[in-house]
């Protein structure tokens, strides 16, 4: 008997197959708009560049620039214990600080339009201010940025005048007479202050001002010797 003849089916291997058309047509074109406007910009920057009136806006963005990158650069010279202590201090008594303070208007140091311009040793004197300086024989300028100190210490052999301004700033100076010893006051950023620290007396000034710096200008009775023994360092450990 005859085996049957079997039928095979096998699927042609150049059967079409199917396929959804992608078009890219649509993304290509949004690129090129996308490279149309950038090259519009850029031209019409360049064009703005070369314009007289440019100069102005780019020497504004120029110190804008710089403002911010000092800003942010400046270091602070303020520990977390000082930190702590800006929050607590309380300013006390301008009679027990030796200091008298005006505002940068006031007619006693202000006498016309150009700003204030003081004599410390008579400023202190007119203000019964006694203790201090009674000759420039060492004058001292200085600064102290936010959270910086200068001072705690004491002189053993001259008396000081002090001219401070500029910042938010806490002048201590010793004073039996209040019961912790010393007396502290803050003096404002738009104030001017004149204090004094008579020979024997501890004195510091502490920038509280988040910001701005302080300026002062110290003036002794006698030129001091820094490296001698005639001077008390670091009075006080809170500071």
């Amino acid at each position: 008997m005859a085996n049957p003849r079997r039928t095979s089916f096998s699927p042609s291997g150049n059967q079409n197959h199917h396929r959804l058309p992608i078009s890219t047509a649509p993304f290509q074109n949004q690129n090129q708009n996308q490279g149309t406007q950038i090259s519009s910009l850029m031209n019409s920057l360049k064009s703005f560049l070369k314009k007289p009136h440019a100069f102005p806006f780019l020497l504004s963005l120029f110190l804008f620039l710089t403002w911010v990158s000092l800003r942010f650069q400046r270091p602070s010279t303020s520990t977390p214990h000082r930190e702590e202590w800006h929050a607590k201090v309380q300013s006390g008594s301008d009679q027990n600080a030796n200091l008298v303070r005006f505002s940068a208007s006031s007619s006693s140091i202000a006498k016309d339009k150009r700003g204030w311009l003081i004599n410390p040793i008579s400023l202190a004197l007119d203000s019964a201010i006694s203790g201090g300086a009674a000759v420039c024989a060492s004058v001292h300028l200085g600064e102290i940025r936010s959270g910086g100190l200068r001072g705690n210490h004491r002189h053993h052999t001259c008396n000081e005048t002090f001219v401070i301004w500029g910042a938010k700033t806490v002048f201590r100076v010793e004073n039996d007479v209040v019961k912790k010893g010393y007396a502290e006051v803050i003096i404002g950023a738009d104030e001017i202050a004149v204090a004094v620290s008579p020979l024997g007396t501890a004195h510091a000034l502490v920038n509280v001002d988040p910001v701005q710096s302080t300026y002062f200008m110290g003036c002794q009775d006698s030129v001091i010797n820094y490296n001698g023994s005639t001077t008390d360092f670091n009075v006080w450990k809170d500071l």
